[in-house]
């Protein structure tokens, strides 16, 4: 099996972090896993939108966390197991990933949720 990809923290950079987190699924995903001090497994966020996700999609969500550097992943058998870079990002950056995560989390508390219409009401 092909080692993953894990990018120093000397190499990661802004741009490829809010690229990784300019997705939708993908900042849920990471502002879970980084409320939480433990590894995650990819399959725990398949249905993470109220929508079942494909494990195809999941896994690409998560390369492109690990491969911006946000994500270490490690290979457990046949799952794989994912923990933040939080603490080694806010070396580099310091406040960057808290500052995006709050700004998350407020958008969810403030985001207006709208009526669904149904079907027989157009």
């Amino acid at each position: 099996m092909r080692p993953l990809f894990h990018p120093s923290v000397e190499d990661i950079t802004v741009e490829a972090i809010l690229y990784a987190l300019s997705d939708p699924v993908r900042v849920a995903i990471y502002a879970d896993i980084v409320g939480q001090d433990c590894t995650h497994n990819c399959s725990n966020f398949s249905n993470l939108t109220g929508k079942t996700i494909p494990k195809s999609t999941l896994s690409q969500h998560f390369k492109a966390l690990r491969e911006a550097g946000l994500i270490r992943g490690e290979r457990r058998g046949v799952e794989m197991h994912n923990i933040s870079r939080c603490s080694e990002i806010d070396q580099r950056f310091p406040g960057l990933i808290g500052a995006i995560v709050k700004a998350y989390t407020t958008q969810l508390e403030t985001k207006p949720r709208r009526p669904r219409k149904s079907k027989t009401a157009q």
